[in-house]
């Protein structure tokens, strides 16, 4: 059954939805608005333990795409929605939206990329780039891979599917 803290979720999601296809970011007025709505609906309806339920969901998701960010796999804006959605639904659900996030992301790739028709050219771009980083011990060529060649798209038509996804499986798929 949908609760309050489901619904919260499901209104942050739609508003970075349109700032992400509209404007390729995600704002900072709406991760931090999603943490302190997360933070202060757990510690109004939950106490303190309300609040370490959110805190961690927060410092969770926030850590683990942080290392993706990192690593230039996500941007910096996706980093702080998944802090909210941490505060917002805690660590369990957070976790969950993460695993299938990434899954949706990658086949989203190879679909794009299987039909743009340029799977072969990137895949054979992203081995050379790789072979040259890993033989001169030189990054600059990968990285220049990463921001020139490779193919984006706004993380968020993975974030939707991926909800979806959680809230099918966690609550009505095994009911």
């Amino acid at each position: 059954m949908l609760q309050v803290q489901d619904y919260l979720l499901f209104v942050y999601l739609i508003i970075a939805l349109i700032y992400d296809i509209r404007f390729h970011t995600i704002p900072n007025w709406l991760t931090a608005g999603g943490v302190l709505v997360g933070i202060v609906f757990h510690m109004v309806s939950g106490g303190i333990d309300g609040l370490i339920f959110s805190f961690l969901g927060l410092l969770v998701a926030g850590a683990i795409f942080l290392v993706l960010y990192v690593f230039k796999a996500i941007g910096a804006g996706d980093v702080k929605l998944f802090a909210g959605i941490g505060a917002i639904v805690g660590v369990q659900i957070a976790l969950y939206m993460m695993m299938y996030s990434i899954i949706v992301a990658g086949l989203l790739g190879i679909v794009i990329l299987l039909f743009t028709r340029t799977f072969l050219q990137k895949m054979t771009s992203a081995f050379f780039a790789f072979v040259g980083s890993i033989l001169s011990k030189d990054l600059s060529s990968l990285e220049e891979f990463k921001t020139t060649k490779s193919t984006r798209f706004p993380f968020m038509y993975a974030v939707i599917p991926a909800v979806i996804l959680t809230y099918y499986y966690m609550f009505y798929a095994y009911s």
